[in-house]
């Protein structure tokens, strides 16, 4: 199927790849309605800093992905449904393990009940490469074991298993997408990258990180939510489950040596027990492989490899460097 003039809604469109993936949504001829958390602010999250050509382009539905009629209401007429609204931050999760649950797991059975009522034609549900905790083979392919090492990560295997569920018991047609680190312009400072560029950007020399020895597969924002299509598109992924990552490892120190190096900055990095998680719960290795969603969907990185990591960390300092952005986080406080 084509996403062009298809009516697609997107779920956490205010997020940091949900506004990402709604602008390329617009740019592609899609028809988008954009499923944001309720406020008395009126906020559109990041959607309100999208250009006035995209803000005009789209429907917005204001409601909270827990409360399934209003789910149901939003999906009304929608041919595709992308599915991001969750709580992500892991280290949130220690404290607060049950809106994880009401939020990940509830809410992907809203969206896969009201699916299969609807007739949807496709639903593309987010997972996480946190599902697999630390790798006990690379690259991680789709076959290896989940591991619940925190309670984020064991709602989202939950919500995995609830929209697997769908597709075997009832032939929704669902396919589940797993992001391997997303990193880019407008992330949360509670990620690592933008904790290292803003803290850089405010003058500092001496960084506040957690653990540095461990590894990830960071996967910029752009291939991300390219992947996001590809897949919504490949009829072949109906019922599959499919990384998207970089297929390049790299350590969290290392990044951060890269990261002030492109910055022109020298660096010296201290642990800061608040922002480490309990040692078991640690993933310590992260190592895509992508070969599923090349076979399947057609996706293969733009920003892969260390040259194409350059580039995207190149293009989100750029970003986060802006007075104007950078104003928006606060490099002295520990954000979960």
């Amino acid at each position: 199927m084509e996403l062009k003039n298809k009516r697609v809604l997107v779920t956490g469109a205010d997020g940091f790849i949900g506004s990402h993936l709604v602008e390329y949504l617009v740019e592609q001829g899609a028809d988008v309605r954009a499923f944001v958390y309720y406020n008395s602010f009126n906020s559109w999250g990041w959607l309100d800093q999208s250009s006035e050509t995209v803000r005009r382009s789209i429907d917005v539905f204001a409601g909270d992905i827990r409360d399934p009629n209003g789910v149901r209401t939003a999906m009304q007429d929608c041919d595709v449904v992308m599915h991001l609204a969750a709580l992500i931050a892991i280290p949130f999760s220690y404290h607060s393990p049950d809106s994880y649950v009401d939020t990940n797991v509830k809410g992907t059975l809203n969206i896969v009940q009201a699916a299969r009522d609807l007739g949807v034609e496709r639903v593309v549900h987010t997972s996480t490469s946190e599902v697999y905790g630390t790798a006990r083979y690379v690259p991680i392919d789709e076959a290896h074991p989940l591991q619940g090492q925190s309670p984020y990560s064991a709602s989202k295997i939950g919500a995995d298993q609830i929209a697997q569920s769908f597709y075997l018991s009832f032939d929704t047609p669902v396919t589940t997408i797993r992001p391997f680190n997303t990193y880019g312009p407008r992330q949360s400072a509670r990620a690592v990258i933008p904790t290292i560029i803003t803290q850089l950007a405010a003058g500092k020399e001496e960084i506040k990180l957690g653990a540095t020895h461990p590894t990830r597969d960071f996967n910029y924002v752009r291939d991300t939510v390219r992947g996001f299509c590809a897949v919504a598109e490949a009829d072949s992924a109906i019922g599959e489950v499919i990384n998207v990552g970089s297929n390049y490892e790299i350590s969290i120190g290392d990044t951060a040596k890269l990261i002030a190096e492109r910055m022109g900055k020298s660096i010296k990095v201290t642990s800061d027990d608040q922002r480490m998680r309990p040692e078991k719960s640690e993933v310590e290795r992260l190592w895509a492989s992508n070969e599923k969603a090349r076979d399947l969907a057609g996706w293969t990185p733009d920003y892969g490899d260390h040259e194409g990591f350059g580039r995207g960390l190149d293009e989100t300092i750029e970003w986060f460097i802006d007075a104007s952005n950078l104003a928006r986080y606060k490099a002295d406080t520990y954000n979960i």
